[in-house]
């Protein structure tokens, strides 16, 4: 698909930036970010990205810096960026799995962090699958901590790249319909995203069966609801309609060890009402585009026609990622505060 550029100002080299001041130690998640922080964040991810268009794509900016990755859950796409990232910037990378470490003889959480703080840590990279396991880390320790996915909570870097692409294919993302179709109630990215596309002042639509809704938001199919927590969006069940004019559609990822809870009578009859097809594409606007947070189920949430087609900006998300976390660190711990 051919990309369109956006009305961003003309991007700086990471070495030409007067970066605004940035007021916040840690990246928790995107609800305490406004519209100017986003927009911080992407234009720092400007000079990143052109830092990764050199042929040597490496910067002094976090020499002598020590970022810790901390993942207590499996992770490719995230863990991989984030590590390439530090390296990047030139950061020292200590990558720490909890499995195979003291963790498995009994560590407590909060004792593995303030060993790695006591290793001298800057930046601690946390995925957990505990909710809200990141803000207590910011609260035992000085070293920055960057979310990177807790529980069904917060997924905030993966919010702001995929915003971020998004920015690169439309002028901006005011006004703009965006429909997560799927499994919202197990989605952290959902929820990150949800906060970070309204506060840009996009028009979010959930489409999923009433079972896979978070109980915080009323289910009626009644225009935009609010659910005292989250800000406004738009509930629609019914695909079709959730999908018609739709600039950006955003299948999120069945988890099929959930069929085993009640929640689906099938995950046949999950495809057919909610699978996104070739033909409820075309229900789509003609400059839409197609995004998914990985990792997908081919043939379940989507059909492998749209998530390999034109439309799909996919492949794109990932290739941002690293400018993104780059953009991040920089600001958490190098030039940024």
């Amino acid at each position: 698909m051919a990309q369109r550029k956006g009305n961003a100002t003309e991007s700086q080299t990471i070495e030409q930036m007067d970066t605004p001041a940035w007021q916040h130690r840690h990246v928790l998640d995107v609800d305490c970010l406004s519209r100017d922080d986003i927009r911080l964040v992407f234009q720092t991810t400007d000079a990143m990205m052109e830092v990764l268009s050199r042929e040597v794509r490496r910067v002094p900016t976090l020499r002598g810096k020590t970022i810790v990755t901390l993942f207590y859950e499996p992770s490719t796409r995230t863990r991989a960026s984030f590590e390439m990232a530090a390296k990047n910037l030139s950061a020292d990378v200590v990558s720490f799995a909890a499995s195979g470490s003291s963790v498995e003889k009994g560590e407590s959480f909060i004792d593995t962090l303030r060993t790695l703080q006591a290793l001298g840590a800057d930046a601690i990279i946390i995925r957990h699958k505990q909710s809200g396991a990141p803000y207590v880390a910011a609260r035992h320790v000085s070293a920055s901590i960057l979310n990177a996915g807790d529980g069904w909570h917060a997924h905030p870097s993966q919010s702001l790249l995929d915003m971020y692409t998004l920015r690169r294919h439309f002028p901006d993302l005011q006004g703009l319909r965006i429909v997560m179709l799927g499994d919202v109630l197990h989605s952290r990215v959902a929820r990150s995203n949800i906060w970070g596309m309204t506060t840009m002042g996009a028009q979010v639509v959930l489409c999923c069966p009433p079972t896979l809704l978070p109980d915080v938001f009323s289910r009626s199919d009644h225009g935009p609801v609010t659910s005292g927590y989250l800000p406004e969006v738009t509930i629609e069940t019914d695909v079709e309609k959730a999908l018609d004019g739709a600039d950006v559609v955003m299948p999120l990822r069945l988890q099929t060890e959930r069929q085993e809870a009640g929640l689906l009578p099938s995950v046949r009859e999950y495809v057919e009402r909610y699978q996104l097809t070739v033909a409820r594409l075309r229900l789509l606007r003609k400059h839409s585009v197609v995004m998914h947070p990985g990792p997908m189920n081919e043939g379940v949430e989507i059909s492998p026609e749209v998530a390999y087609g034109m439309q799909s900006v996919i492949e794109e998300q990932v290739s941002v990622g690293v400018g993104i976390r780059m953009a991040l660190l920089y600001l958490v711990i190098g030039g940024g505060r």
